[in-house]
């Protein structure tokens, strides 16, 4: 057996040959979407038919005020808080949400301004804020240093910088308990708008895609095991907060879509419809790319899109089946069913250049990142059980199983948050060499600024984006090497981690200082 096919499967013998030889000891594998999984709550998941789906959706998320009147400062309150919502059959489940919202309020800015968020922590737990992609002070990151108590307080500001407009998000980022917050429902988007937009002229709609995971009685379950291990996918998808809601589209409308899922990806496809990507996470691209029929979303990314084609009429918003090779599962390929849409075919005209991006100076530094990944230790495994993965009488109900500590690594390390991996320099282009080594897709993230891929090597053949764009995200296959440049505005501590969030979660994160 391989290495990649044993780490895939090879748990599973190495439970057997342990004195935990029988998973059934651990794992009801009730199946549920084609995936064993395990699960602590004997009354089983929500069916999906239970929960409430055809609603009409307008793509238009609801704004947070800017309290201040002052021009060029934003200034608004977030706080994250328990809710309680009537969901699925009619049973309460208790959420986390900024300002009772799901998602939170969107936060709509311009270049150039000035914005300051006061945070209020109303949870159980440490929180903070951070602004995924968004090039701001370290002390404004929300980094896992710099976590925000219960019944706390804190204020974020910061400015943003000429040709800053783009797509992004904002979401908790303590460590230990990232994944569990942002499951629980803390997401926000982020747009920053330029002055000067090319495409300002056309309407636009607003699709953030999540998950989530519900117990029969309402409650959403802790991780499972192979939740740890795969990252998390609830079993129902989201937009906007609706499970398969109706959407009416226009092709002369410019779609923003977030992937604000812990770890699922989307390979989004309308039947008789092709997708133009105009820009992606840090904003427009140079020239709008070439119509395609699928869309690739790995978690955390973001893009802008154009529908075109001749379809009218009523068709579905479908994901396509993608292996991203999970360990002790073995999946049947199936298509989601995200949205029916009905589509109004209407003209529209894209200027052949969207913006200028400045080239790069050679890079003063070249580093190499890998991605690894190694067995669990057995040694702890004796503590895994229900009454230990799940206890509730800590802060969290979704503690770290002991085993898996040390399981996902970068550069052969797991995150130590007293330990920093190197120091850059400020305004220093520096190119980094990303390897995953892994046997499985990890979604790469660098904290502060904005990156350009250079090109990518797979299975011997290397090849370059279409167009330049910038970007805080990008997906890794097995045995794939990245190269991206880049250059950091701000001094302080940065982080780079995978964006499943359970892998982050598990140690797979580094910091670096710029100086």
């Amino acid at each position: 057996m391989k290495r990649r096919d044993f780490l895939r499967y090879g748990i599973g013998i190495s439970l057997a040959s342990s004195s935990l030889y029988s998973l059934a000891n651990m794992m009801n594998h009730a199946q549920h979407g084609n995936m064993a999984m395990m699960h602590s709550v004997p009354t089983g998941l929500m069916p999906t038919e239970a929960m409430p789906s055809g609603l009409s959706l307008n793509g238009i998320l609801p704004k947070l005020a800017n309290q201040s009147t002052q021009a060029g400062l934003f200034k608004a309150t977030l706080k994250a808080e328990p809710i309680k919502i009537r969901l699925a059959d009619n049973k309460e489940t208790e959420f986390w949400a900024y300002n009772g919202q799901l998602p939170g309020p969107q936060i709509e800015v311009f270049e150039g301004d000035t914005v300051e968020i006061e945070f209020i922590n109303h949870l159980p737990q440490p929180s903070t804020v951070h602004w995924h992609g968004l090039d701001v002070p370290n002390e404004a990151d929300g980094n896992p240093m710099d976590m925000v108590e219960p019944q706390g307080k804190k204020v974020y500001r910061f400015t943003l910088p000429q040709g800053s407009a783009g797509t992004y998000w904002y979401h908790p980022h303590p460590h230990d308990h990232v994944s569990e917050q942002v499951y629980k429902g803390l997401a926000g988007t982020f747009v920053v708008k330029a002055k000067n937009d090319p495409l300002a002229h056309l309407p636009e709609q607003h699709w953030v895609i999540s998950d989530l995971r519900l117990n029969a009685d309402g409650t959403i379950p802790a991780n499972t095991m192979l939740d740890w291990m795969n990252g998390r996918e609830g079993e129902f998808v989201l937009i906007n907060g609706q499970y398969q809601p109706q959407i009416q589209v226009k092709t002369n409308e410019r779609i923003r879509l977030w992937n604000a899922t812990s770890a699922r990806y989307f390979r989004l496809n309308i039947p008789g419809v092709k997708w133009i990507v105009v820009g992606t996470e840090g904003g427009l691209l140079e020239k709008p790319r070439s119509p395609v029929d699928e869309l690739l979303l790995t978690p955390a990314e973001r893009v802008e899109v154009i529908m075109v084609g001749e379809t009218q009429g009523t068709v579905n918003l479908q994901s396509g089946y993608y292996d991203r090779r999970k360990m002790m599962v073995q999946e049947q390929p199936k298509d989601l069913t995200l949205a029916t849409i009905q589509v109004k075919s209407e003209p529209v005209q894209l200027p052949e250049s969207l913006r200028s991006l400045p080239n790069w100076d050679e890079p003063k530094q070249v580093r190499q990142i890998r991605f690894s990944e190694k067995m669990m230790n057995h040694t702890n495994m004796p503590m895994m059980n229900h009454g230990t993965h799940h206890a509730t009488t800590t802060p969290t109900d979704n503690p770290i199983p002991p085993m898996m500590n040390g399981m996902f690594l970068i550069n052969g390390q797991t995150f130590d948050m007293n330990r920093i991996d190197f120091v850059t320099k400020l305004n220093e282009v520096e190119q980094w060499e990303i390897f995953n080594e892994s046997h499985m897709d990890h979604p790469f993230h660098l904290h502060g600024t904005q990156f350009e891929v250079i090109q990518h090597t797979l299975n011997g053949k290397t090849f370059k984006p279409e167009g330049r764009a910038l970007k805080d995200v990008v997906n890794l296959r097995p045995y794939e090497k990245v190269l991206i440049r880049f250059k950091q505005g701000h001094t302080g501590l940065k982080m780079y981690h995978c964006h499943i969030l359970e892998h982050e979660n598990l140690g797979m994160m580094g910091m670096f200082k710029v100086e």
